[in-house]
């Protein structure tokens, strides 16, 4: 046999040890062996079966975590099949560093790419594609580059805001790196915008002043729940928050009324607030009516980035920085503040309404809801894919405690779930993970339940199974179209579950769920949970998404 000789592998696995990476996920291929083998060694490699489950669960891990998820890919269509999920990693802002390969050195030129001479995997416009879906991309331009490259890809991750990162690295150069051969890398640290004194003090001041505040949370403020918290207290202000910002400050805190800010009971408290604040939320379409939501006159916006203040709704007072750093600001700025006595009972009284009426409507759901916060320990993950549980109910009523428990496709693509699982559970082996997935969901990357199974994870699949695509039905239902592409041809699930040797239940009509969910987390292994959604009882309301359908007359 030959000696076994260092190469980018090695390179690799230094990196990832550098910035306490202990894992990666991935597909082999004959374009990153050198990569797969030195992680597999070192480390830990987590084989998937397809290229966008690898990010998805790299996506996962890193959203659970709060390290940067690694995914290994091939190149060419390799890449192209991991596309869609760096979508949502792009959208979220995740800290993902997407590794694929590339055709040898000699054959790409980065500047002109495309050989023309039919290389295996060759696709000239990959490098195009991987600017156009991450928040960074670069090309290993040499082997002793390979090192520089990488720790370049993840300054870029872990910068203010996160996004994340691709790499694109020839195979020969794979081969060829050498840990000991790498040219030196400084990291230049980068500028985060910080707002001026003057604006800090008239933020300050409005917030000192107001006597109804509400907040308005989102997926910008994850990395200040303290300071988060401890202004929300002091102001005794209300918590509006997008689907994002959900637990940053955790969701039994009796002032937090959560993702409701579009519901009917939510628009008479926000008519009677003098002043919202918002921080880091895009103020997103189907979270503000198709923009059509009315918020307080007086807004105070924090944002890392200019551009969005200001964009959706006016804001009196923008404060562009780093959510964290201008929250400690001001705080340091705010004197004892009061509010309006009754205020907070307001708050509390909306918070409360808001849930009773959803609890209500959707009927059997209920018992489903309660169940799974009354058996998951408080920092269980839960990975919701996009199903009508997850969006009518999981979205809002499902408590949570912490921003890192409640991972979810931010993107809305179906079918992202389970991955995202996996890579959580993975991450966080001390606590059981949850997959909320619907039967047509799950069927998109079925191959992943292996995958699963492989790992050994302590991961409990709920699939919804009503036959198809509910949403889309409803859609259908609801604006007069035939149903049509929505009734789906769907697997014995339990056969299935017994042809990966998973524990199997199904939960068929009210009454047994919550029993059931205790021994499937109690397995400590993957298992699988089926719920017959046509025999939930009481009937559940009828879900169809905030979608904007245009009408002649140009109404909704």
């Amino acid at each position: 046999m030959t000696e076994r000789q260092p190469t980018g592998g090695d390179v690799l696995v230094a990196v990832m040890k550098r910035h306490g990476i202990d894992t990666a996920f991935g597909v082999i291929s004959v374009h990153n062996l050198p990569l797969v083998e030195a992680v597999a060694r070192e480390l830990r490699f987590v084989e998937m079966r397809h290229e966008a489950a690898v990010v998805n669960a790299a996506d996962g891990y890193a959203r659970a975590t709060g390290k940067v998820g690694v995914a290994l890919t091939s190149t060419g269509t390799g890449a192209g099949n991991a596309a869609g999920s760096m979508i949502e990693a792009l959208t979220a802002g995740s800290r993902v560093l997407h590794v694929t390969g590339q055709i040898d050195s000699e054959h790409y030129d980065p500047a002109a790419p495309g050989s023309a001479r039919g290389v295996i995997h060759e696709f000239p416009g990959q490098r195009k594609m991987l600017e156009a879906i991450s928040a960074f991309a670069a090309t290993v331009p040499s082997a002793d580059r390979a090192e520089a490259t990488l720790e370049e890809a993840i300054a870029a991750i872990t910068a203010t805001p996160n996004g994340p990162a691709s790499v694109e690295w020839p195979s020969d150069l794979q081969y060829l790196a050498r840990p000991d051969q790498q040219q030196p890398y400084e990291p230049v640290p980068l500028a985060v915008p910080h707002p001026d004194d003057d604006a800090l003090d008239a933020a300050a001041t409005l917030l000192a002043a107001a006597q109804r505040p509400l907040l308005w949370v989102g997926g910008g403020a994850a990395g200040a729940p303290a300071e988060l918290t401890e202004l929300v207290h002091r102001l005794g202000a209300g918590v509006l928050t997008s689907n994002s910002g959900r637990a940053i400050v955790p969701e039994d805190d009796d002032l937090v009324v959560g993702n409701f800010a579009a519901t009917p009971a939510v628009g008479p408290l926000l008519a009677e607030a003098d002043l919202i604040l918002s921080v880091g939320t895009h103020f997103r379409s189907n979270e503000t009516k198709s923009y059509a939501l009315e918020l307080p006159k007086r807004h105070v916006q924090i944002d890392v980035d200019p551009a969005a203040v200001g964009r959706v709704y006016p804001a009196e007072v923008g404060l562009v920085g780093d959510s964290r750093a201008v929250l400690t600001a001001l705080l340091g700025r705010l004197p004892s503040v009061s509010t309006e006595p009754g205020w907070a009972d307001r708050v509390r009284s909306v918070r409360q309404q808001v849930r009773d009426d959803l609890y209500e409507y959707i009927g059997g759901y209920a018992e489903i809801c309660a169940g799974l916060r009354s058996v998951l320990p408080r920092k269980a993950v839960v990975a919701r894919d996009v199903t009508i549980p997850s969006s009518q109910w999981g979205n809002r009523l499902l408590e949570f405690y912490a921003r890192s428990s409640n991972v979810f496709p931010l993107g809305g693509g179906i079918g992202q779930g389970l991955a995202m699982g996996i890579g959580a559970a993975v991450g966080r082996p001390e606590v059981p993970t949850l997959v909320m997935a619907g039967d047509g969901g799950l069927a998109v990357h079925l191959g992943e339940l292996a995958s699963l199974c492989g790992t050994g994870a302590w991961v409990v699949v709920l699939v919804f199974n009503d036959g198809g695509y509910g949403v889309l039905r409803n859609m259908q239902q609801a604006n007069g179209f035939d149903v049509t592409g929505v009734d789906l041809f769907t697997p014995d699930f339990g056969k299935l579950a017994g042809s990966l040797a998973m524990p199997y239940w199904l939960v068929q009509g009210p009454g047994r769920f919550e029993a059931v969910l205790r021994e499937a987390v109690d397995a400590h292994r993957p298992v699988l949970v089926e719920v017959d959604v046509t025999a939930l009882d009481p009937v559940p309301g009828a879900f169809t998404p905030p979608v904007h359908i245009p009408t002649p007359d140009g109404g909704h």
